[in-house]
Order: C-alpha cells, then structure tokens, then sequence
C-alpha cells in the first residue's frame, strides 16, 4: 500500500510540474510578440492591455476554477483549462486584429490558466501529500513548472523568427493540448478527496481573518513585479542598447534559477515560518530590482539580475500556499487560494498595462522599474505580522 501511495504521488508530482510548466511557460513568452504583433498593425499597448487583461482575467477565473477543483477534482478543470488556453492562442493567430488580441490572448488565456495553473495543479499536489510533506511537494512542482519558461521561450522565439507571431501563437496552441489528460494523476493520488461543499462560508471566514488579508495583500505585490518584468523586460534591453535576442535570453536564465528557488523557498516553508520566508523574498525582489535599474545594462548585469530573481521568481507560491494550509486546512485550498490570487492578478494586470502606459508617455520604463522596487518592501511589510499554526512533526 505505501509503495502504490507513493507511485500515485511521484505521478502526481509529475503531472502537476508538466501541467504549472506548459500554463506558466507558455504566458511566459508573451512578452516576445509585442514586437511582431506591431508589425501587423496591433499597437504595443495594445498587446500590453491584452497581456494585462490576460492577467486580470485569470484572478477573475481562479476562484471559481479552484472551487471546481476542490469538488470535482482537478481532471474536468484541467481539459476545459487546455481547450481555452489553446483557443485563445489560436484566435489572433488566424485573425490578427486588435480585437482578437484582446479577446484571445487577453480573456481566453487567462481563464485557461486559471484551469490549468496553480490554483487547480496546486490543491491537487496539496491533497496529495500529507502536512509534513506538503510545502516541499509544491515547491518541487513549482519547480518543475519553471521547466516549461526555458523550453518554451526558445521554440517560441524561433517560431516567430520563422514565421511571425502567426506561426508562434500557433505552436503555443498546439503545446498546451498535452495537458488535456494531465488531471487524472492528481486525482488518483488525493489523500483529501474532492467533495461536494459550500466553498462560500470557508472564503467568508477567510476574508474575516487577519492573516489572510494581510497575505492576500501581499501577493498583489508578487503579481505586480513577475508581470512588469515579463512583459516590458525585452524591451527595455533593447532600449538599452542590447540585441532583441536577449529578452528571451534573460527570461529564459531567470527560469532556469527558478527551478532551484522554487524548491528552496518549498524546503524553507517546511522548516521555516512561511510568512517570515515570505517578507524576505519580497523585500530582496525589491532591491534586486532597484539595483539593476540604477546599475550599467550589460550582459553580466543582465544575467546576475536574471539569475537573482528567477531564484525569487515563483518562490512566493508555495510559501503563500504553505500559509494558506496550515491555517485553513486543504478541502477549501483551491478556492481559499484562489481569492487571493485576485489580488495577484489585479497587480499583474497594472504591472503588465501600466508599464506600457508608462513607457507610451515618457519614453521610458523609469516609473515602472521605482514602483516596481518599492512594493517589494510595502508587500515585505505585510508579511511579517501574519502568523500561522506550526505543521505537527511528522
């Protein structure tokens, strides 16, 4: 019985990494059509209120994608996740209009993350592991889901230099249909299992703890920075005087060393008050960033700034995860999780679109990259009151 236990888990542990590295690496790479998608017609901000819908759409979607997840288990959601993803990268591929962008890689992606991503793949690996293993088991799988940002960013560069974004945004789509089968694993493995339940009366109780608050505040901070520096990162190397390759190189790097930070901050979860690891990760980010803005732009700079934050990258989700359990148990994680993704979102939404604004008006990311550092210590601030139960020694 232990041998099955664990088998269904590393199956779980697998699925949950492909599913994270196809929904993250696939978003991961939209920064890279602001150039193309100018080409034929559809302005760069444009494609950055598209990106930043993207992101709001998917927090919008969470809530409801986790709370499916929580009573039906992770399989439903998880075909629906890949048909959207998949369609809405295929619409502006065949049409490629302003409307198109919006609609598709704005709304449709985004809800197809919501259903694919860390809401569902997440609560699945949680249910599946028990207390003293959990925060580890996410942070592999976050780990794991970082694979997809380095694979997919190359092939999608090259793509594009083939065939434009029609031929990028078309081999996207055809990837993310490999995640179709990927819920069944989760479910087989869940030591919680899916049940009926009202997921309304846990998200009240949630919204009047104190905690969660603070938490959830924090994390419009994590979505704040991760979608500023996705989206508008290439171009300002390329302000800077850095051959356009470099943008999918520096996002490739940074996720390569997310594959060890996620894992870290999971193991330190463990170990460590999650909230306290939290404020760390926050107020680093931050001064990384301010760093890097005020220091010469070259490919060493480029590339340790790249290496630091990718070791921050996704750090903040097992960790936010890891809170979310230890006070609230797992058999609301998914909807619990998601209301506090949509204050990610809403921050990845104003990252992504007030960045373009930003830039349309003055010519510059220099707004960005000041509000982008200083969040960092106001979400650092946030996180350091919360305080969670300890996880009983195994």
């Amino acid at each position: 019985m232990a041998a099955r236990n664990t088998s269904a888990q590393n199956a779980a542990l697998i699925a949950g990494s492909v599913t994270l590295s196809l929904a993250l690496g696939a978003r991961a790479t939209f920064g890279l059509f602001l150039g193309p998608l100018d080409l034929v017609g559809i302005r760069v901000a444009d494609v950055a209120l598209a990106i930043g819908l993207h992101n709001l759409a998917w927090g919008v979607a969470q809530p409801i994608a986790g709370a499916m997840a929580d009573r039906y288990g992770a399989t439903r959601p998880q075909v629906f996740g890949a048909l959207m993803y998949a369609g809405g990268l295929a619409l502006p591929a065949f049409l490629p209009m302003t409307w198109s962008v919006m609609l598709g890689l704005g709304v449709l992606t985004g809800v197809g993350t919501a259903y694919l991503g860390w809401g569902v793949a997440l609560a699945g690996v949680s249910r599946a592991f028990p207390a003293e293993r959990r925060s580890a088991a996410v942070g592999a799988v976050s780990a794991g889901g970082s694979v997809g940002q380095m694979l997919l960013l190359p092939v999608t560069a090259a793509a594009i230099a083939w065939g434009g974004a029609t031929a990028g945004l078309l081999v996207l789509a055809a990837v993310m249909l490999v995640a179709l089968p990927l819920g069944r694993p989760l479910d087989r493995a869940a030591l919680v299992k899916p049940a009926p339940r009202r997921s309304g009366a846990a998200v009240r109780v949630a919204l009047s703890d104190r905690s969660f608050v603070l938490l959830t505040l924090g994390f419009f901070t994590c979505g704040f920075q991760l979608a500023f520096l996705a989206t508008h990162l290439p171009g300002y190397l390329t302000l800077c005087g850095m051959p356009a390759s470099f943008g999918a190189w520096a996002l490739m790097l940074v996720g390569g060393a997310n594959i060890l930070g996620s894992w870290m901050c999971g193991w330190a979860g463990q170990r460590l008050p999650p909230q306290w690891c939290l404020a760390v990760v926050y107020a680093v980010r931050g001064a990384a960033i301010l760093a890097f803005w005020l220091a010469p732009k070259g490919d060493l700079t480029t590339a340790l700034f790249a290496i630091v934050m990718g070791l921050l990258w996704l750090g903040t989700v097992p960790l936010t995860n890891g809170v979310i359990a230890r006070r609230f148990g797992v058999g609301d994680i998914g909807a619990l999780f998601g209301v506090c993704f949509i204050s990610h979102q809403i921050g990845g939404f104003l990252g992504a679109w007030a960045g373009g604004l930003a830039f349309a008006w003055t010519g510059s990311y220099d707004l960005g990259f000041m509000a982008t550092a200083a969040s960092g210590l106001v979400a650092a601030a946030f996180n350091l009151p919360i305080r969670v139960p300890r996880v009983a020694a195994a």
